[in-house]
């Protein structure tokens, strides 16, 4: 007997996803019918040589006051493509945008001051705010494991697919709002002042630059760079690729995606844990709505470099953070968000699936 045209559907799918899986390809979207003679340049060298052009036009043109403020934007893009990068997995493998990302952000600064400045972790000595920001992570991780508890497994048992729905989206923006109203009620609405026990500068080519910022870009990128190879490399990856391909597929294809799920939750804790610290230690100001400045930079570089592209976050968070500094020091701080939607807006025009983007916006996958 023959198939179904149903049953006949489902096993094309089948059989497209298991091809997209184990073909050696860069990332999950459709390979071109012929390939293009010179060979791709990976999107890590795309991104040093436009970083390395761009520090000499600045030097070039601008002199070392120019240069200064480019090294600065590009510490500062570090915690915008580690936001960024949270948000492209979440879109990239469920298909929505998760507004709780900028609270859990928050979670992480306002627990390590709350703790710091009640004495809490008083016990570590000089080494107490290492501990408080290290309690924040993990606070943030869990709350984003809540999350997912309630926005997408919940939901699922109840409704099949949860990504059909508008209700994960709906939901996560009431964890925001809860979060920071929570933060609010026990710590206050005003912007503390985190101390660290170090600022250490030291000078290169002429340029005065921060060995915490440093330290953050490196932990960034070397951080970003393994969770790429997890994605692409591991058992976990792969699940998670095949989820963002089809939830249906996957569990067809024997991926449990409940309890795949969570751990794409608890990356993204992690990663926001983490920003946040390296925010908080560069920066030494938080509040209660601190997530919601580096959340909105953060959807600007995501888009900016190619939603479901983790090197494209990476480029996009790092052009944010250089358009950033370079307003304030040209038009004032002011012009910051027009000059940073701006650019997005125009890149959309141009180039409407991003820098990195292999697929339409709305459609992002890994």
């Amino acid at each position: 007997m023959g198939l179904a045209s149903s049953e006949r559907s489902a096993v094309f799918e089948l059989i497209r996803v298991l091809h997209r899986l184990f073909t050696d390809s860069h990332d999950m979207t459709d390979a071109p019918a012929i390939r293009p003679l010179r060979p791709a340049i990976p999107a890590q060298a795309w991104i040093v040589l436009v970083v390395m052009a761009l520090i000499g036009i600045s030097i070039a043109l601008g002199g070392r006051v120019i240069a200064q403020q480019f090294v600065s934007g590009l510490m500062l893009g570090a915690i915008y493509l580690t936001v960024a990068v949270a948000f492209t997995l979440t879109i990239g493998v469920l298909n929505f945008l998760n507004f709780t990302i900028p609270s859990l952000f928050m979670l992480t600064g306002m627990v390590a001051w709350g703790l710091t400045n009640s004495r809490t972790v008083a016990f570590a000595g000089g080494w107490a705010w290492l501990v408080a920001l290290i309690i924040g992570i993990v606070v943030a991780t869990l709350a984003s494991l809540i999350v997912e508890r309630f926005t997408f497994r919940y939901l699922k048992s109840k409704h099949g697919d949860a990504t059909e729905h508008a209700i994960p989206l709906v939901s996560s923006l009431g964890f925001l709002l809860i979060f920071e109203h929570l933060v609010i009620i026990m710590l206050g609405s005003e912007s503390q002042r985190f101390s660290v026990p170090f600022k250490a500068d030291f000078h290169f080519l002429g340029l005065v630059i921060g060995l915490p910022q440093l330290a953050s870009l490196i932990c960034a990128i070397i951080v970003v760079a393994m969770l790429s190879y997890v994605l692409k490399h591991t058992r976990i990856g792969r699940a998670l690729r095949t989820i963002a391909e089809n939830p249906e597929i996957a569990s067809l294809l024997g991926v449990e995606v409940t309890r795949v799920v969570p751990v794409l939750f608890l990356l993204t804790g992690l990663l926001c844990g983490l920003a946040a610290a390296l925010f908080t230690v560069n920066y030494g100001d938080v509040s209660p709505f601190m997530g919601d400045h580096v959340g909105t930079k953060a959807i600007a570089a995501m888009v900016l470099g190619g939603i479901g592209s983790i090197w494209g976050a990476i480029l996009g968070g790092l052009i944010v953070g250089v358009a950033e500094t370079m307003s304030v020091h040209f038009f004032g701080g002011d012009s910051v968000e027009m000059i940073i939607w701006g650019l997005l807006l125009i890149v959309i025009i141009v180039r409407p699936r991003g820098l990195f983007g292999a697929v339409a916006i709305g459609k992002g996958k890994l």
